[in-house]
């Protein structure tokens, strides 16, 4: 394959912010004496409850399961006993069952995953994807989807190529540039594994060229591996959105409406990958992930191993709690994340980070009209027209919205970072996305 290296259209170039914990490694929080776990933390069905208030549990037992395909399983993170059953808040916003279990301080082991200890020689195509599923590996850079049925393509499509998203664009987060440092080899395993299932020929790491330590640790961890390669990419916003790291790194456009696969690619994340790797050789399900806590707001800017579960609370604690006067906590980066009104809310599997962020921090502006300035259209990398999409979507014109292509529209917050109206383009155009997809399951 011919490395493309060409940039994509659009794009902005924010203020990264990412020296306040690209140095500190990877620590681990002590054991939560709690942890709420929701039963929905990845794009597809929700899981039902395998066990019952009352029970006790070991760490890494499976609690939920689905029937559904597209779904991923979920494991207890501590052992102690289940305390609750019932809706609680996440943060993505919704309410959705979970089980809260109390710890009780042990640290068992539940049954390992790949029990006969099989090395990725030895396993099948097949059995690695049973493995994956069975450890409820989901996409771990925020968009959840259950990696299993990624490396499911339907029949008669052929995968030539995987890439793992190294890019971590999003300012203020480093904890997949931690992961890449401090456990490279797993990383790569991961890679291996997923070239065996597709039977792909080649695999790229694409890592922002701001992060050379990185891209110099996994250059020489895949020193003597004639199908991986490892991809400097220059560092714009947003360089990790799949559809601009494919464009990036193979020159192929993925369609209108279309997936990474339809131009015979498959992407996954750099933390994704490890976790496979982990469920592989150690026989771990997903039960905790690494959290960049950051912001002027943190007393202790930090990356952490978070127990899935553990509230974003404790999380903070652990940091030390916060300093200054508050003005937003979000989950995940500040251009794609969301806005808590509570930090009451559990670490789940796509949370990549914690931003505690003071009024210096958050400039908020008064929403004025647009002044046909065409700066998000500039930004934009879709080849949207983001003031047309924002004025249509803000009059709940949906029929229009649709017509120019609002769900193909990423979300990156490009358009509204650069309007000089502070107009909030992306949340209006979010609010389309979300009528127009459930007006056409309705008329399914």
């Amino acid at each position: 394959m011919r490395m493309s290296g060409k940039s994509f259209k659009g794009g902005i170039h924010p203020g990264y912010n990412k020296g306040k914990t690209e140095s500190f490694p990877i620590t681990s929080i002590p054991f939560p004496g709690k942890v709420v776990i929701p039963l929905l933390q990845h794009i597809g069905a929700p899981c039902e409850p395998l066990v019952e208030v009352g029970d006790e549990v070991k760490k890494g037992q499976k609690i939920a399961e689905s029937e559904g395909f597209v779904s991923a399983p979920v494991h207890a993170s501590i052992g102690g006993k289940v305390v609750s059953v019932g809706p609680d808040y996440t943060p993505v916003g919704s309410r959705v069952k979970s089980i809260v279990i109390e710890g009780n301080g042990s640290d068992e082991q539940a049954e390992r995953l790949n029990p006969a200890r099989k090395t990725l020689e030895e396993l099948s195509g097949e059995e690695i994807v049973a493995i994956i599923r069975e450890a409820g590996i989901v996409g771990m850079g925020g968009a959840a989807f259950p990696t299993h049925v990624k490396l499911s393509p339907p029949e008669g499509k052929k995968i030539d190529t995987v890439i793992l998203n190294g890019a971590e664009c999003e300012p203020y987060l480093t904890a997949d540039h931690r992961i890449m440092l401090e456990d490279p080899e797993s990383v790569v395993l991961g890679l291996k594994a997923v070239l065996k299932v597709l039977n792909a020929h080649t695999g790229v790491i694409g890592i922002e060229d701001n992060k050379p330590d990185a891209v110099k640790t996994l250059q020489e961890t895949v020193k003597g591996e004639k199908n991986i390669t490892v991809f400097p990419l220059p560092t714009k916003y947003p360089q990790g959105a799949e559809k601009m790291l494919i464009e990036v790194i193979t020159g192929r456009q993925v369609p209108s409406g279309g997936l990474p696969l339809d131009v015979n690619v498959v992407n996954l994340n750099v933390g994704t990958s490890a976790a496979i790797a982990h469920a592989i050789v150690d026989g771990t399900p997903l039960i905790e992930r690494v959290v960049t806590v950051s912001g002027s707001g943190i007393k202790k800017p930090s990356n952490l191993m978070v127990k899935i579960g553990t509230t974003f609370a404790d999380v903070i604690e652990q940091c030390g709690g916060t300093v200054g006067k508050i003005s937003k906590v979000i989950s995940g980066g500040p251009m794609m994340g969301i806005s808590l009104p509570t930090t009451a809310v559990p670490v789940i599997k796509g949370t990549s980070g914690i931003l505690v962020l003071t009024d210096q921090e958050v400039q908020l502006g008064e929403i004025g009209p647009c002044i046909r300035c065409s700066r998000c259209i500039a930004a934009c990398p879709m080849n949207l027209l983001p003031n047309f999409l924002g004025t249509v979507s803000e009059k709940r014109l949906f029929e229009e919205a649709e017509a120019f292509h609002a769900l193909d529209c990423i979300e990156c917050g490009c358009c509204a970072y650069v309007c000089p109206a502070s107009r909030p383009l992306t949340q209006w155009i979010r609010v389309s996305k979300a009528e127009i997809t459930a007006r056409r399951r309705k008329s399914q």
